[in-house]
């Protein structure tokens, strides 16, 4: 059975990886004709955005790399951001 949530319920809802690991929270949905095109994620104390990122405060997932969301939201682990290319671009 389809279960269907109003968007305003996902805002302030926890983000995890799917390997487990505090995410961030979501903090805004971001719509294009009519469908989701990506949700803003909020870096939280001790979320691994906050480990990897410093000071900036969140990032944007594309909602293709969310999973699933019910009490908390999903998403791919694909969606952290990689350090290495911005190592490599310091070397440069």
């Amino acid at each position: 059975m389809l279960k269907v949530k109003n968007i305003s319920d996902i805002y302030n809802m926890s983000v995890y990886t799917d390997d487990g690991s505090f995410f961030g929270i979501v903090e805004e949905s971001m719509i294009a004709d009519n469908k989701i095109s990506g949700w803003k994620i909020k870096s939280t104390k001790g979320s691994v955005l906050s480990k990897m990122l410093g000071g900036a405060k969140g990032v944007i997932v594309p909602h293709q790399l969310v999973k699933a969301i019910d009490n908390v939201m999903l998403i791919s682990k694909a969606a952290i951001p990689s350090i290495e290319e911005d190592e490599n671009t310091e070397d440069q």
